[in-house]
């Protein structure tokens, strides 16, 4: 069965790539890739490149396109991953490290992960909120145990 994208490195490609595999020194999905289109270069077929490098054929197939399509520096890079929303805008956030390092509500010695969250939904900065994701930003922000001028942040 004769391939739609036919990978044919130029010299400069093929000495980069060959670089690149002997280095070591980069992430292992671009070396796989490197190899597969060294290997595609070759005139390999998808299934010796697959059993060689162990990745299934489907993906040597899309970065045959890819880099037919797109270029040698796209079909190495990784594509961007959505990735999870963040549940707190930067606005939020700032809200939320404000209240932690205020004083805490009366009677209180510290802040508690729960308070701040209560607290956050009391001023409508947020619909509701848990204390884990309280304490995930806070820690994220950089906001730790006796970094704000109440102290320690119980749960």
């Amino acid at each position: 069965m004769s391939k739609k994208y036919i990978v044919e490195l130029t010299q400069e490609e093929r000495s980069g790539l060959l670089e690149l595999t002997r280095k070591g020194e980069c992430k292992a999905r671009k070396l796989k890739r490197a190899l597969v289109l060294l290997s595609a270069d070759e005139g390999k077929v998808d299934r010796e490149i697959a059993t060689e490098v162990r990745i299934h054929e489907v993906t040597i197939e899309r970065l045959r396109k890819r880099f037919v399509m797109e270029g040698l520096e796209v079909a190495l890079s990784e594509k961007p991953r959505p990735g999870k929303t963040p549940k707190l805008d930067g606005h939020q956030q700032a809200h939320l490290v404000a209240i932690a390092c205020s004083d805490p509500p009366g009677g209180r010695a510290k802040w508690t992960m729960q308070m701040l969250a209560d607290r956050l939904v009391e001023l409508e900065v947020v619909g509701g909120i848990s204390d884990e994701t309280v304490r995930v930003v806070l820690k994220k922000g950089g906001v730790s145990r006796g970094s704000a001028s109440a102290g320690a942040f119980p749960r």
